[in-house]
């Protein structure tokens, strides 16, 4: 069965495979910001439910193991039973002593074999649940840091990009006009921006 998460772990990876291209770019993406905070909102309150659901399962480790230890009781009594039984038989006596102990020996060994197994279960169970908790978390931290470094390249060209139309519109400015007049009108531009003093 597929978890909340595994499936929108699957949306998202579907979601970024079907983004488009950036113009000039083969690996960078145009992503919607209103969809992908959507969908990791919706994994930030999926998680919770679906650790509730995991530590459920892990919780029935103690009915596995109260089982275990009704069944060992059960098989005590029953060579109780048996043992009493052989007792009260005095001409067999020392082979009821005898057939009782084996008994008692059988019940508590196949009662610490069924506790022994349950308790492995449960532990292989809960491994189970913390490895595949740490692959979904692991899954979706690669996920934010991919988004993160694309956000990040986008920026730093866009701001590169302002950089150079800012040094050719210098440079136009400059070819279009004296250097004198520049200076001129600089100082005028300066002087109008200076706030006045009463």
């Amino acid at each position: 069965m597929t978890s909340r998460i595994e499936q929108i772990i699957d949306d998202l990876e579907l979601y970024i495979e079907n983004c488009k291209f950036k113009p000039f770019s083969t690996d960078m993406i145009i992503v919607n910001k209103t969809e992908i905070d959507e969908m990791i909102r919706d994994l930030r309150m999926t998680t919770p439910e679906e650790i509730k659901r995991y530590q459920k399962i892990i919780s029935n480790k103690e009915a596995i193991l109260n089982d275990a230890r009704e069944k060992a009781q059960a098989l005590l009594n029953n060579a109780e039973v048996q043992t009493n039984e052989l007792i009260s038989e005095h001409q067999i006596m020392q082979q009821a002593y005898a057939q009782a102990n084996e008994i008692v020996e059988l019940a508590t060994q196949q009662a610490q074999d069924i506790l022994d197994r349950a308790t492995m279960e449960a532990n292989g169970m809960r491994t189970s649940v913390m490895q595949y908790s740490d692959r979904m978390l692991a899954n979706l931290e690669t996920i934010i840091k991919q988004s993160i470094e694309f956000a990040t390249k986008d920026y730093n060209k866009l701001v590169g990009d302002l950089q150079e139309i800012d040094s050719v519109v210098t440079a136009n400015r400059a070819d279009l006009v004296p250097a004198e007049i520049m200076e001129d009108s600089e100082e005028t531009s300066a002087d109008m921006q200076s706030p006045s003093v009463l």
